[in-house]
């Protein structure tokens, strides 16, 4: 069960909502299912009975005490899981009132407690509504009572084998969970005909301008560039208290600001700052290709880092470089995966894990993969791009997977869902940039000769347990197509052996869907190959050789780019690239050597 409380100064307005069709028409038969004494009454069932009556009960230790009371209303939802079975009226009644003991509302055994009522006009939730003044006209004590409901409804769940939410309640975790949009601002969306809330809007905006950020500046102009106001909230000394965000409304109309801290808990001022001290490194000028081929290693080297026992700073960096990674790939992904890949961001943002300092290095490798996928622009969506895509997909996919497991391993299970749900919007965004490139390499391995096959199929057995190759091998499309990658690279003077050995020996391969697609963007990122159909030209090797030479030495100082990040569309409105240069053949990214 989930619950949140509110506080006010209207107990007849409360009750009007309560008691009403609700903001769409959604309250059904509300009615009381407890009170402060069992006799309180109830306009729902009772027709001489009205609201003024309910209300007078429920103020009358509040007009006694003869004092105006700052927000002397106390309301509280409590809601069930969409997957617990229909409460009866008598087991809310029981939530009911353990709730308001564990509140302070009203202690057990304890004839002075506060006047209260539980009204239900659904099946999944009820809502209690109270005065804060007691009988001997004390007021109750609620502080901490979010914590003492949290840990109630946990042995209430246990005791009558309801979903166990207790990970979702955590507050080290629910912290870092992002900031919902209010029924208004839905209503609002809805109106002007918009998929989302401006919060929903103004919140992926300043992710997708802090991705890749190196400073301050870098941030400022991203956001401009993404039509979003930065204002900064001072204190009555002057001093800056935090950041503000608005969407530019373009119509005239002021803008609605929001703080940092109402959209996620990460995007408050000091944050973001502390965010820049972790440092990205300068990305390598190259083409957007040879970029995601780069920041696909560094992604697959980070989750490779989750594998032994992971530490939760571990996981807290490989998640927020990860969200980073994804909106950098948003801004530069094709249409075709873009909406996609964001579903996938935003899925991710709910396995964040707040009070927890990240670890360095995996931050700071995963930014910088962030960093080098913006720096080099937009890229397509065919041929060598389509296949650089669908390779940093596929590391992607892992680090969503891994994500999964962690979580699922720690009792997280919501966590654990929302980063199985950004593996399924990944594996979408992936299947359409991989499947052409796939299909054509399947056509080329099925063309290979008998000998060939059987040279790569014992060369995979003896990289991989039997159990695997022989699932590998029965992957009849993604084996055809590893063999065809396999005499591409032995046909360049690799090793078929090595490559295999190096390709499984970075992290398992018994979660993914196939082991085969996984090994054949690995070993054709390892060896720089070109994208199938493409024959590698003496420009391409003369470009390698040159990013080979020019990355020896590279420093980790992050100087200000000479353009922003996100580079602007050309005259013809698209932003001319290069795909002549593959990346190095190096199992970690030049730019990330220390």
């Amino acid at each position: 069960m989930i619950s949140k409380a509110v506080h006010g100064n209207n107990t007849l307005g409360a009750l009007r909502y309560l008691y009403g069709p609700g903001w769409a028409n959604e309250h059904t038969d509300p009615h009381l299912v407890a009170s402060w004494d069992g006799f309180a009454p109830d306009p729902g069932r009772d027709p001489h009975s009205t609201l003024a009556q309910l209300r007078d009960g429920l103020d009358l230790h509040v007009v006694q005490y003869g004092r105006k009371i700052k927000n002397h209303v106390y309301h509280r939802m409590v809601r069930a899981d969409p997957t617990d079975r229909i409460l009866t009226d008598d087991d809310w009644a029981t939530v009911a009132r353990r709730i308001v003991a564990a509140a302070g509302i009203a202690p057990d055994s304890d004839p002075d407690g506060c006047r209260w009522i539980a009204v239900r006009h659904a099946d999944d939730h009820i809502h209690i509504l109270a005065t804060t003044v007691r009988a001997d006209l004390t007021q109750a004590r609620l502080r901490g009572d979010q914590y003492r409901v949290e840990a109630e409804l946990t042995t209430f769940e246990r005791q009558y084998r309801l979903k166990d939410l207790s990970d979702t309640r955590t507050r080290d975790y629910r912290a870092s969970i992002p900031k919902r949009a209010t029924g208004p601002e839905l209503r609002k969306a809805q109106r002007q005909g918009k998929e989302t809330s401006d919060r929903d809007r103004l919140r992926t905006a300043v992710r997708r301008a802090l991705a890749g950020a190196a400073s301050e500046e870098e941030f400022a102009a991203s956001l401009a560039a993404q039509g979003v106001l930065l204002g900064v909230r001072r204190a009555p000394s002057g001093d800056v208290t935090g950041y503000k965000f608005a969407l530019h409304t373009g119509d005239g109309t002021a803008p609605v600001w929001f703080s940092g801290s109402k959209l996620a808990a990460d995007l408050t001022r000091p944050q973001i700052q502390t965010r820049f001290t972790t440092g990205t490194d300068l990305p390598t000028t190259s083409s957007p290709v040879a970029a995601r081929y780069r920041a696909s290693t560094t992604v697959d080297h980070t989750v490779r880092t989750l594998d032994d026992a992971p530490d939760t700073a571990q996981v807290a960096a490989v998640v927020s470089g990860g969200i980073e990674a994804l909106d950098a790939l948003a801004l530069t992904s094709p249409v075709l995966s873009r909406k996609e890949i964001n579903h996938a961001a935003r899925a991710l943002e709910y396995t964040a894990i707040a009070r927890t300092r990240a670890a360095r290095a995996d931050l700071r490798a995963m930014r910088s993969a962030a960093r080098e996928l913006l720096y080099t622009g937009p890229i397509g969506g065919r041929g060598e791009e389509g296949a650089a895509t669908a390779t940093i997909l596929s590391s992607l996919i892992l680090l969503a997977v891994v994500v999964a497991k962690w979580h699922a391993a720690q009792g997280h299970h919501h966590q654990a869902d929302a980063a199985r749900t950004a593996a399924i919007h990944l594996r979408t965004a992936y299947g359409r940039h991989a499947a052409k490139p796939l299909a054509h390499l399947s056509l080329e391995g099925e063309r290979l000769p008998g000998e060939v096959r059987d040279r790569q199929a014992a060369a995979l057995r003896h990289a991989l347990p039997a159990d695997q190759a022989a699932r590998v091998l029965a992957d009849k499309d993604g084996w055809a197509a590893l063999a065809a990658t396999l005499a591409e690279a032995e046909a360049a003077g690799h090793d078929p052996n090595a490559l295999l050995a190096h390709a499984t020996g970075r992290r398992e391969l018994a979660s993914v869907d196939s082991a085969a697609a996984v090994l054949t963007w690995r070993i054709r990122r390892d060896t720089a190959l070109p994208a199938p159909g493409r024959a590698v030209t003496p420009e391409d090797r003369r470009a390698n050789a040159a990013l080979s030479r020019s990355a020896t030495g590279r420093t980790t100082t992050t100087p200000a780019p000479t353009h922003q990040p996100h580079s602007s569309p050309g005259p013809s409105g698209t932003v001319p690239t290069s795909t002549a240069a593959l990346p190095p053949t190096t199992s970690q990214p030049a730019i990330h050597r220390r």
